[in-house]
């Protein structure tokens, strides 16, 4: 996958297909999306296009409560990962500014889509808005297909075992621990990915073998905290392993990790989780108890097959 880091850099892109959003989570909705990229490139000998936005609109626009209520499914590196897997052949990640938000949707198809990208297909969601106060939709796409010499196509809202699915709902599923839901949605597992720590002297005493995982996004989605089933990631090492989600005061919760097949792995090295299943709530672990609770939560996920 190419990532380019502006519209004149794409121009080398033959006969775009694109899609534009933040595609927070590549849920199964923006998966369909993808695919259908894909089948009219190669319908049309070109290839598939996202264009998304670091930082993320709201950032900008309302850096005052972003902090506190913009919650992420997946930082950027995560993003790109999970495009990749989806087979996205290019991503165009434009700086969002509010210059840049003032654009209105005509202006954007106009100048971009078809002045700069000369773009062959646009396809969009069911719901999708772009432009200036989010005024342009799939109406205003459909009607510009002859002036600006592209198609347009929206892809219908998808369902998992009969239900709708949105980023609500995977945040919703999420920060409430249900990650079995969640992944369903996701149609992948939800993942972390962050730098490995060492842990302070009293916490090493208290957990042995785990590290702690220094997060890139500041406003990544957590899940409740608890004791989670994982498979870890790290260079060639691929394991089950056991993440805690630690939530100490009013700061933001700890992700503290152990590998099962490792557990000498610790220092700055980049780790991935991919999270299975919630075995237990909240521990204190300030609680003498909540060794044996670990400890009994390790045997319980070693026995699982995944």
């Amino acid at each position: 996958m190419r990532i380019f880091r502006s519209f004149e850099e794409a121009r080398e892109i033959k006969n775009p297909v694109v899609t534009t959003g933040s595609f927070d989570g590549v849920h199964i909705g923006h998966k369909t999306i993808l695919n259908r990229l894909n089948i009219l490139a190669e319908k049309y000998n070109g290839e598939s296009v996202l264009i998304t936005f670091d930082p993320h609109p709201r950032k900008v626009l309302y850096p005052e409560t972003a902090g506190k209520e913009l919650k992420l499914i997946n930082s950027q590196d995560e993003k790109l990962r999970l495009l990749e897997m989806a087979g996205l052949k290019n991503v165009i990640i434009i700086e969002f500014t509010r210059e840049f938000s003032r654009i209105t949707s005509e202006e954007f198809v106009r100048d971009i889509l078809h002045g700069i990208l000369n773009a062959r297909v646009v396809v969009v969601g069911f719901n999708h808005h772009f432009g200036f106060n989010k005024e342009g939709d799939y109406r205003q796409l459909w009607s510009w297909q002859e002036k600006y010499n592209f198609e347009a196509e929206e892809i219908p809202e998808q369902e998992v075992q009969h239900e709708t699915v949105s980023s609500t709902k995977i945040r919703k599923a999420i920060s409430e621990g249900y990650i079995q839901r969640a992944n369903a949605y996701l149609d992948h597992y939800y993942m972390i990915l962050g730098s490995a720590e060492k842990l302070l002297n009293d916490d090493v005493e208290k957990l042995p073998r785990f590290i702690k995982m220094t997060l890139t996004e500041e406003c990544k989605l957590l899940p409740s905290p608890g004791i989670y089933a994982v498979s870890v990631e790290a260079g060639s090492l691929y394991s089950k392993g056991m993440v805690i989600i630690n939530k100490r005061g009013e700061n933001n919760p700890e992700v503290l990790v152990e590998i099962f097949d490792d557990p000498s792995l610790t220092g700055e090295q980049t780790i991935t989780s991919l999270f299975h299943k919630k075995i237990h709530g909240a521990i204190n672990l300030d609680d003498i108890r909540s060794v044996q609770k670990i400890s009994m939560a390790k045997e319980e996920i070693l026995d699982l097959i995944y």
